[in-house]
């Protein structure tokens, strides 16, 4: 027996940090295995096991349907064991937090094992669910969770082996068993799992990790994307796609359809030299879609609504907004740098128009100011020294903390000085549970919904894993405001900052959705007490038996200052018609969409409703979960084997608790199972270190991809040896320069600069033609470069180096790189490549391409380098643009050969022949002579 199950809400798991190509267009015994998996957030497909051992996986196939940002997902992994003797196996799949599984089924030749929930109407599968494989029928069903630990309760106690669903990363969990296969058996693996996709800062993201461990005779992912909204923009990135696996990735768009196809073939999946494979990485699709200012877009389908909310071109409400921040000891070192690095920044993007105010706490709760003050620079700048002098010691007084931002708010609003129809929101962020005042979670949520008393929106940050994230939710939810994990990682500052730009914007308060009462029952949830920019207000409902021919719906909210309200209208022929395609519709899948938004927010609002609510909420829940064939967190997934093989397995979602990290599946064995001779093989879905990819690197001059000296091998970089640095030792004493610049067309096709005087940030480039700029940051006792920054108009597009990581932003959303993990992110006008040797390429067709490198040789730090320059407009400037213009050579000096002048706009520089280290094909760098000046 199989038991698949989540915990009771609230206690919603958590995770510990776990750890495109270009577009184009369409062109018998026992049995046991794998299932590799792709899910729609954050997806997996990993093997950790090896044919060398036996097991091969010979097929491996995802597709998912979105269907109006509902996803539903079909994996199928056929597995065979080709060894003499049985080989255990271990199945893993990582399935994001808010997906809901609805079947799964392992089958070979003579049996089946079947786990699905049954209904009584077409859905995921036919037939009431009970599938008929080889001949023989082994139903499993969806249970009430009490119902189902009796079932297996009694396996559990004869000793049989239980696995486990842990923790693999910030947003999945890891659901695995192991079983053994016995010699020349085929098994074939099925998972299906559905999730609406939840859009966030602009975008819905889809994320798989692909890791298959071992080449795969067929391969193939296809994910097709219908919005009948139309497709706004489609990009794709990956961190493991090499040159030649682009090839095997095509994606094609029309106006409302999308389908991204991969399918690489064997030659294309080896590492050159070995019979491993490439594919160990990140493949991820973000999208959008068209809007409008109006109210929204309904679709129907058989029966059911979903109307989507997300009106463009409103103003952005001014904001109140308190920063209650955790100063007790437990947040000393890198949480208090991170926490005040991201402050700062956060205090920057704040609008003229906000007010503000600081409040930090340990055992006592201070104020920052006696009011909120306006964001203006001065007070921006007061705040900032305010923010980077917080020194840490003692207690946690969350109570305290809260209950004072609440009083500021209160004084303001009792002054009248909150702007009319502003937004209030208090911001807290702490890394403990309460140890100093009021320590009783109840008696401190109960004491700040008193006190907030629905006036304010409370969002509640949890710094690491030693502070109860339960206790935060409910806090948060019962004032109107939602809960996230920051992991303790190097880009927290980044999470941070992402976090607070999905609240930055607010653009309604008080939206609430209305329908004609004789047209429409059973609605999700109708109103809600803020929309901010870029996300999505979603409400789902079943149409009435003698509806109108036309669904009609409004939407109101208030603007800063009017109420607003929106009036939108469909037809339901129409929208029926709409759907009608089943390459890109599973059936009645609006029915499970409505089914499964109501689920989630039924189990929401279980976490702040009083004991009496609690219960009836949980009952619907728990009905509709089981109707539809969901494991949610109060239902179980039980799949029961052919009489006389006694076996069980339990599988359940981790249970939200501190130091949750203990649980971290680190990938040992998980099964009493054996092999001959205890030799083990895993096949498995979940994070492993990566392969290297090459990306190419281009030459110094010439098109974006040259013919280059060293063959190209895909999994290594295309450099030699002695250019990584193995080998090759240069002369002591000679330094890379500070940028080296290719000059075509000149009499001089090569200049070394060497910057000596620096203050401030320097604006190295800038060609409004071309729409980018480059600016740096350089440190002149150290010789290097701090950090450099490139920024493109479009699309628009920031990509910032630090020597820890590279931080790409779109769309006010920011993406953390760490150097020399391949890379390689197709953005419609940009692409972006990185190698493992660090070397960050952005490059388009008609643009100059320019490349970021974290140089550790001679010399060390970050260096700039410029490709296919001749692509520079006559108007480009800068601190080295300017060398871009008429430049004007001197011949070399009488007295001494190696000196000579050039003038540029006006300028005049001294140029000396030296020798340096060119830095451009990685460390530790090549000897050249080159003509150096010094800025």
């Amino acid at each position: 027996m199989l038991l698949i199950h989540s915990p009771p809400p609230p206690k919603f798991g958590s995770n510990p940090p776990g750890t495109g190509a270009q577009m184009q267009p369409s062109a018998p015994g026992r049995p046991w295995g794998l299932a590799p998996v792709l899910f729609l957030l954050l997806a997996a497909l990993h093997t950790a096991a090896a044919q060398k051992n036996g097991i091969n996986i010979y097929s491996l196939s995802v597709d998912s349907k979105v269907s109006s940002r509902f996803a539903h997902t079909v994996v199928t992994s056929r597995v065979v064991n080709r060894a003499s003797v049985m080989q255990e196996a271990t199945f893993q799949v990582e399935l994001p937090k808010r997906a809901f599984i609805t079947n799964f089924s392992i089958v070979d030749r003579s049996l089946a094992w079947l786990a699905e929930a049954r209904h009584p109407h077409p859905g995921p599968c036919t037939e009431s669910c009970i599938q008929v494989i080889g001949g023989v029928t082994y139903p499993g069903n969806i249970k009430e969770k009490a119902a189902a630990q009796e079932q297996y309760s009694a396996a559990v106690a004869r000793g049989e082996s239980a696995g486990l669903v842990k923790a693999s990363g910030r947003k999945t969990e890891q659901f695995q068993v192991s079983v053994s296969v016995a010699p020349a058996a085929k098994v074939t693996f099925e998972l299906v799992y559905e999730e609406l996709l939840k859009r966030c800062l602009g975008a819905y993201e889809l994320l798989l990790k692909v890791q298959p461990q071992q080449l795969v005779k067929h391969l193939q992912m296809d994910i097709h994307i219908f919005e009948p909204q139309g497709i706004s923009f489609l990009e794709t990135e990956s961190t493991f796609m090499t040159n030649e696996l682009a090839d095997a990735l095509t994606v094609s768009q029309n106006k409302t359809k999308a389908h991204i196809q991969f399918k690489p073939t064997l030659s294309q999946q080896m590492s050159p030299g070995q019979q491993d494979t490439v594919l160990d990485g990140n493949f991820i699709v973000r999208y959008d879609v068209h809007r409008t200012i109006s109210g929204g877009s309904i679709q129907i389908e058989s029966g059911y609504f979903v109307h989507y909310f997300a009106p463009e071109g409103l103003p952005t409400i001014p904001k109140n907004v308190i920063f209650v921040i955790d100063k007790s000891g437990s947040m000393s070192g890198r949480k208090i740098e991170q926490t005040q690095e991201a402050l700062i920044k956060i205090l920057d993007d704040l609008s003229p128009n906000d007010q503000f105010n600081l409040v930090s706490f340990s055992g006592e709760a201070a104020q920052w100011k006696p009011l909120l003050v306006p964001a203006s620079a001065e007070n921006v700048n007061q705040a900032r020294s305010y923010a980077a002098s917080i020194q840490t010691q003692g207690g946690t007084n969350i109570n305290d903390a809260v209950l004072l931002a609440a009083r500021l708010l209160d004084s303001a609003n009792q002054k009248e000085l909150l702007p009319e129809g502003s937004a209030s929101l208090i911001i807290l962020l702490t890394d403990g549970d309460p140890t100093m005042g009021e320590t009783n979670p109840a008696r401190i949520q109960k004491n700040v919904k008193e006190a907030i008393d629905g006036q304010y929106s409370l969002f509640c940050l949890g710094f690491g894993f030693d502070v109860s994230l339960a206790f935060l939710e409910k806090l948060a939810l019962d004032n109107g405001g939602l809960t996230r994990r920051i992991y303790e990682d190097s880009d927290s500052t980044l999470q941070l900052q992402d976090f607070y730009q999905e609240v930055a914007n607010p653009l309604l308060t008080v939206v609430t959705f209305e329908y004609p009462s004789n047209a429409v029952e059973e609605v999700s949830r109708d109103n809600f007490r803020l929309l901010f920019k870029g996300s999505e207000i979603v409400v789902a409902g079943k149409l009435r038996d003698q509806s109108p021919e036309v669904l009609s719906a409004k939407v109101r909210g208030q603007l800063r200052m009017q109420n607003i309200t929106f009036q939108t209208e469909s037809s339901v022929a129409e929208q029926e018609n709409e759907f009608q395609n089943p390459k890109y519709i599973f059936h009645s899948f609006m029915e499970r969409l409505w089914a499964y938004l109501t689920i989630q927010q039924l189990l929401e609002q279980m976490i702040s409703a009083s004991n009496a609510e609690k219960q009836a909420l949980e009952t619907r829940a728990l009905n509709l979960s089981l109707h539809y064939s969901f494991v949610t967190p109060l239902t179980s997934m039980v799949v029961t084997k052919p009489e006389g093989k006694e076996w069980s397995e339990v599988a359940e979602k981790p249970v939200e608790t501190k130091n949750k990290h203990k649980n971290f599946y680190l990938g040992g064995p998980l099964s009493r199972f054996r092999t001959a001779g205890d030799r083990r093989s895993r096949i498995t879905a979940g994070p492993s270190g990566k392969t290297p990819s090459d990306l190419g690197r281009a030459g110094p001059q010439g098109p974006l991809n040259p013919p280059h000296p060293y063959p190209l091998m895909a999994g290594k970089s295309r450099l030699p040896d002695m250019l990584l640095g193995t080998s090759a030792a240069v002369p002591a004493g000679i330094q890379a320069p500070a940028v080296i610049l290719m000059l075509p067309r000149q009499s001089v096709d090569r200049l070394c600069v060497d910057i000596k005087h620096s203050q401030g940030p320097m604006k190295l480039l800038s060609d409004p033609d071309q729409g980018v700029e480059v600016t740096a940051q350089y440190e002149t006792e150290k010789a290097r470069f701090s950090w450099i920054e490139v920024t493109f108009k479009n699309p628009q597009l920031q990509v910032r180096a630090i020597p820890e990581h590279v931080v790409v932003t779109r769309n006010r959303r920011n993406s953390a790189y760490k150097w020399k993990e391949t890379l390689f992110s197709v953005i419609p006008g940009v692409k972006l490549t990185m190698d493992k040797a660090g070397l960050l390429l952005l490059s388009s067709p008609d643009r100059v391409t320019i490349g970021l490198l974290p140089w550790d040789g001679p010399g060390e730090g970050l260096r700039l380098l410029l490709r296919d320059t001749h692509r520079f407009s006559s108007r480009v400037g800068g601190t080295l643009g300017q060398f871009y213009q008429d430049v004007l050579w001197g011949p070399p000096a009488t007295a001494d050969d190696s000196k000579r002048m050039l003038r540029v706009q006006g300028l005049e520089y001294s140029a000396t022949r030296l020798l340096k280290l060119d830095y451009q094909e990685g460390s530790p760098g090549t000897e050249i002579s080159c003509w150096s000046v010094e800025l």
